[in-house]
């Protein structure tokens, strides 16, 4: 049936084609933005993914900015401690020079003075942007990444970088009320270092270490071994009066000049004692002959003058601090930073010791059978000292912390005692020195390795949201074409649709 009121087929077309120009103009923005959702309504979860991904990417190049100014920080603090790295060790050069009686200490330790002075102006001077990871105590953080988690909260990470403190600042003790007393972990052989020469018999005390003589000696032999070295007897090199023979061997063993070693004869009975800082010496007597003379005893040892302190391996924390005051005057204190050990503690009291330039006053550092650490003090002063030892825990952070080279600015070569010292501490400062280097080299390293792995993240997922938003061009091209044709045909399929009531009126001619 025909109808004048009614036209389905034009209906029909005109419905047609407003689906064919929709596509065409959908297809159009595709191609003209480059984008297959290009907002909400397009797809309205694609895009918001989309948008949570770009708001990352932005994240991203904010967290490579920061990335790049830590590792130009981190870069300046390497090259700084580097450099006072070599400039320790052309100090340890001067130190060993001064070593020898026969040189101008005085010219060496102004070289000296001068190398200590471009080590603070190089500490003072290493800083970026206003940072300096070479002074202080305190850790930098670096902002290193952000973690979305599944339930859409993001958390930034950090790389925490460990100031190392490389100033010459002498450690303080915090006074806060919150000090816990950490003395047990520091035990001592004894706290009064004695100011006589120590004579031990082996039995634990200091007693004179005897070799009594009684009898006829004139036949016999005896070898005397002293620490290494032997002072022998033949048969007929002694008397038969054992005050006379005792007298021989003291005369004899004294005249070898045994470093440190003495003997003297009281009575028939061999006194022996030593000045030796820290070296136990082990006698020992061997008779032969026609051993007529008796000995009170074939073997006796004599201990080191220094009395040991030994510390128990426990862990460090930032703040605990350690003092050795000594009735000499000598106070000496050593402030631990974070990450320290027992080692950093034992040989920091050590150089703040030696720091003091008292030539009564000797140091050793040295490692037990237990693999604990100890500090060994000898007193070569004709009056004894005492030792007060305090340790604390600084739970109120008030401590003031010990740089890495504290002990530089007392460093003296002018006298014996001096230069022994400083050559005993410029290691120290130099192990303090190349692990503060090495340290800021592992951080430098992992800046690389997560400036890397950022920008290769942010690339991925800039390709992800390519892949959920961004139009195929080939395919909106070859579509593009297909509706041009469907949309010329449906104009046509509409103009012929127009033309069915026109022919209607040849129905009334």
């Amino acid at each position: 049936m025909s109808s004048i009121l009614t036209n389905t087929s034009a209906m029909v077309a005109l419905q047609t084609l407003k689906g064919i120009n929709a596509n065409l103009a959908s297809t159009q923005s595709e191609i003209s933005t480059g984008k297959s959702v290009g907002s909400a309504k397009d797809n309205a979860a694609v895009w918001a993914i989309s948008k949570v991904m770009e708001s990352d990417v932005k994240g991203f190049k904010g967290i490579a900015d920061s990335l790049a100014l830590g590792d130009s920080t981190v870069a300046v603090a390497r090259q700084a401690s580097e450099t006072i790295t070599d400039l320790l060790t052309e100090m340890k050069g001067k130190i060993v020079a001064a070593q020898g009686s026969n040189v101008d200490r005085e010219k060496i330790q102004e070289d000296i003075v001068a190398l200590r002075d471009q080590i603070s102006s190089v500490v003072g001077a290493a800083q970026f942007n206003g940072l300096n990871l070479i002074e202080g105590a305190d850790s930098v953080s670096i902002l290193s990444s952000l973690d979305r988690q599944a339930d859409g909260s993001v958390q930034a990470a950090q790389i925490s970088v460990s100031r190392q403190d490389l100033t010459s600042t002498d450690g303080a003790l915090g006074t806060g009320a919150g000090l816990t007393d950490l003395s047990s972990n520091v035990t001592a052989t004894s706290t009064t270092l004695s100011s006589a020469a120590i004579r031990d018999d082996g039995a634990g005390t200091p007693t004179d270490a005897d070799i009594s003589l009684t009898g006829d000696f004139s036949g016999d032999s005896l070898s005397f071994n002293i620490g290494g070295t032997t002072v022998s007897f033949a048969a007929g090199d002694l008397s038969a009066t054992n005050t006379t023979a005792a007298q021989t061997i003291a005369d004899a063993i004294n005249a070898a000049q045994i470093d440190g070693i003495t003997v003297a004869n009281n009575a028939g009975t061999l006194e022996f004692s030593s000045t030796r800082n820290f070296d136990t010496t082990a006698i020992t007597v061997t008779q032969g002959g026609a051993s007529a003379g008796t000995l009170g005893a074939t073997s006796v040892t004599l201990d080191q003058r220094a009395e040991s302190f030994t510390f128990a391996n426990v862990t460090v924390n930032q703040g605990d601090g350690y003092q050795f005051a000594l009735s000499n005057g000598i106070t000496a204190s050593y402030v631990a930073g974070a990450g320290e050990t027992m080692e950093d503690v034992v040989k920091g009291l050590k150089v703040a010791i030696d720091s003091e330039v008292n030539a009564d006053i000797a140091t050793k550092v040295s490692k037990n059978g237990s693999d604990q650490w100890v500090l060994e003090i000898a007193n070569e002063n004709a009056s004894a000292a005492t030792v007060t030892i305090t340790a604390n825990d600084d739970a109120n952070d008030n401590a003031v912390q010990t740089g890495g080279l504290s002990g530089l600015d007392d460093v003296d070569v002018t006298s014996d005692a001096g230069a022994q010292a400083a050559l005993d501490n410029i290691e120290t400062m130099i192990q303090n020195a190349t692990e503060a280097a090495a340290s800021f080299g592992s951080v430098a390293s992992r800046l690389e390795t997560q400036t890397a792995f950022i920008s290769n993240l942010t690339d991925a997922m800039k390709a992800g949201i390519g892949a959920l938003v961004d139009a195929d061009m080939e395919e909106a091209s070859a579509r593009l074409q297909a509706l041009q044709t469907q949309q010329q045909l449906g104009i046509q399929a509409l103009s012929i649709a127009n033309q069915q009531p026109q022919n209607i009126l040849a129905l009334f001619r």
